[in-house]
């Protein structure tokens, strides 16, 4: 039987949007913008390193990550960040939501100054930071990130009783679906808040890679900065859109050393280590940035398109980073079905990213466009999207 506690987590994003869309017949040629799969080209010496380093299949590979993988990561760290991490404050992870949900498992107590754990998640939200919450017995509570707030949630204005019951806080910067980045003083607020009331911030740093202007500050470079409690901050990160590589399943959480032990703990009992040849690619993946700084540049080239496309769109904002578009729509479920009756264009409807909550549901207005197709492709299709919703 299904545990009782998930029985409120409503339908996954895509069987949702299949349900809305498939019984209709597009209105063009489909045009996949739904998901955010990177398409661009990851770097063709990926499978050479695979291919030489193949004998590794026939072995298990290490739990927490090779120390040569361990060290790459270790050095792109201090590289993009200045903060010096150790190999024991690092774990490589098979995709990064093993991470944020097993993070938790691993981290969340039982209760918080003798009550259930709370755990603040923002809205909209990647859904298994709430599915990590319901799995530890913890509440989530979900806080509003809207055009008012800059798009990022305003934890420090959640009342002084319910921040004394949190346990963990998820953020995700460049924000998912929005955009938005997470400056200094965001940070410092944030930390400063989770020093206080006593609880840990789960940062989700996936998207730091594409942006636009200044690089995104990072977690662990304010928490140093600050002198903050090394176990004060999680952070989360991966090469699926940094380097194109989702498939890879390769991504890192880094922390506290207590924090990081008692992940690797659990991941001794639970987890799915990556494949030995998939560690060796990862290590000379985390070691390279030309293709890198290439691929920042592809999607630059494409939200400029979007900024001439959408220049006289009433609210229309141009993202600071990551590479999704959020449009601001009067239903977002149904101007994605109009635009799949009329244009073949499938997008995502934003209530599906984000749930009621006491301020209203944050998603409801928007749809979320992925620009991970071809430049051409991109463009040709933001023209039938604006002509055929904003026309």
């Amino acid at each position: 039987m299904f545990p009782e506690r998930f029985s409120n987590l409503p339908a996954y994003a895509f069987p949702r949007l299949r349900a809305l869309l498939d019984p209709h017949q597009p209105g063009g040629d489909v045009v996949h913008m739904t998901i955010g799969e990177p398409k661009h080209a990851f770097p063709a010496w990926v499978m050479d390193v695979i291919a030489d380093h193949a004998e590794g299949f026939n072995r298990y590979p290490p739990n927490d990550g090779t120390p040569e993988l361990l060290g790459a990561i270790s050095g792109w760290i201090a590289r993009r960040y200045g903060v010096e991490v150790g190999a024991d404050r690092i774990m490589a992870l098979n995709g990064t939501r093993e991470g944020l949900y097993n993070a938790m498992m691993a981290l969340c107590p039982e209760t918080k100054n003798g009550a259930k754990p709370k755990v603040l998640v923002p809205n909209p939200f990647y859904q298994v930071y709430a599915v990590a919450a319901i799995s530890v017995g913890a509440e989530p509570v979900f806080v509003n990130a809207e055009a008012a707030t800059g798009f990022l949630p305003d934890y420090t204005a959640l009342a002084p009783e319910l921040l004394d019951r949190v346990a963990v806080a998820y953020i995700c910067s460049p924000a998912n679906p929005q955009g938005a980045v997470a400056d200094r003083a965001y940070w410092r607020d944030l930390i400063a808040l989770a020093e206080k009331h006593d609880f840990r911030i789960f940062a989700d740093e996936c998207y730091s890679e594409i942006y636009r202007g200044a690089a995104p500050v990072g977690a662990l470079e304010v928490a140093q900065e600050m002198g903050a409690d090394p176990e004060r901050v999680v952070i989360f990160h991966s090469l699926s859109k940094r380097s194109n590589l989702p498939g890879l399943r390769s991504g890192f959480v880094a922390g506290g050393p207590e924090c990081i032990r008692r992940i690797r703990q659990l991941r001794a009992y639970a987890g799915a280590p990556l494949p030995l040849p998939l560690q060796k690619a990862a290590e000379k993946v985390w070691a390279d940035e030309a293709h890198v700084e290439e691929n920042r540049r592809l999607y630059a080239e494409k939200f400029d398109v979007a900024d001439a496309v959408f220049a006289g769109v009433a609210g229309y904002q141009s993202p600071e980073a990551g590479f999704f578009l959020w449009l601001p729509v009067e239903d977002g479920e149904a101007a994605a079905l109009r635009l799949w009756q009329e244009t073949g264009i499938r997008v995502l409807p934003g209530a599906y990213l984000s749930r009621d909550a006491e301020a209203g549901n944050p998603g409801k207005g928007y749809i979320r466009v992925a620009l991970v197709a071809p430049k051409s492709q991109v463009q040709e299709a933001l023209v039938r999207v604006r002509d055929c919703l904003y026309g």
